[in-house]
């Protein structure tokens, strides 16, 4: 039995989830452009030199769904996936996904993205499984934090082996295990699975996989 997983944001899409619903919700006039454009663009860049505070990127990102009702952010999410998402779901991406279930693995998508704006996304890929950092909710209502540990960095680890746990498994159940990434702030995870696999990725991680000999590929 194999394992496959994969980052979301700028590995599997051509772009990034989180930053284009923030820019989506300032473009439908939630958010103030003036504010918050420039926020979300100065958290993007701290995720990028690996240095962004995670509590205080989610008290940014996930404000939003604690001031609106549910059903408002669903109608919003759908429009989110036509206008933002869709056009970033390459062919290939597509293709190594099917190809993967089609061969019996496991698969998942394990990202820091919290899962109110990765759980379609996933979805739509065909993916059964998703560990992502889960927004809090108290009585149906988002409450603008995070429930448990983000799904950041080596958070990703514990909250992996959590998962397979609650399936009677653990990540030396499997011959073989895969992670696809773009981004260095993934080299916990990488470091763990049997074939880990640089994609489009950023210039540390790239330098990375070439000295250990990781396979570097693209799915733009």
């Amino acid at each position: 039995m194999n394992l496959v997983l994969f980052d979301l944001d700028n590995t599997l899409l051509a772009g990034d989830s989180d930053f284009a619903w923030a820019q989506f919700l300032i473009g439908k006039g939630v958010l103030d452009r003036e504010v918050q454009e420039a926020k979300n663009i100065e958290f993007y860049e701290q995720y990028k030199a690996g240095t962004l505070d995670i509590f205080e990127f989610l008290d940014f990102q996930l404000a939003p769904l604690a001031r609106h009702a549910r059903e408002q952010l669903d109608a919003w999410h759908i429009e989110f996936m036509e206008r933002s998402v869709r056009p970033m779901m390459t062919p290939k991406a597509r293709k190594l996904v099917r190809e993967h279930l089609d061969d019996g693995a496991i698969v998942a998508v394990v990202t820091a993205t919290n899962a109110f704006v990765t759980g379609p996304i996933v979805r739509e890929f065909g993916i059964p499984h998703l560990v992502a950092t889960i927004p809090a909710q108290e009585g149906g209502a988002f409450t603008g934090k995070p429930r448990g540990m983000p799904a950041f960095k080596a958070g990703k680890i514990e909250r992996v082996e959590n998962w397979l746990e609650s399936l009677g498994l653990h990540l030396g159940s499997f011959s073989r295990s895969w992670f696809y990434s773009d981004s260095h702030n993934d080299l916990p995870l990488m470091g763990r699975v049997t074939n880990p696999v640089a994609v489009d990725p950023d210039d540390t991680l790239h330098a990375h996989a070439t000295r250990a000999g990781w396979p570097v590929i693209s799915l733009r």
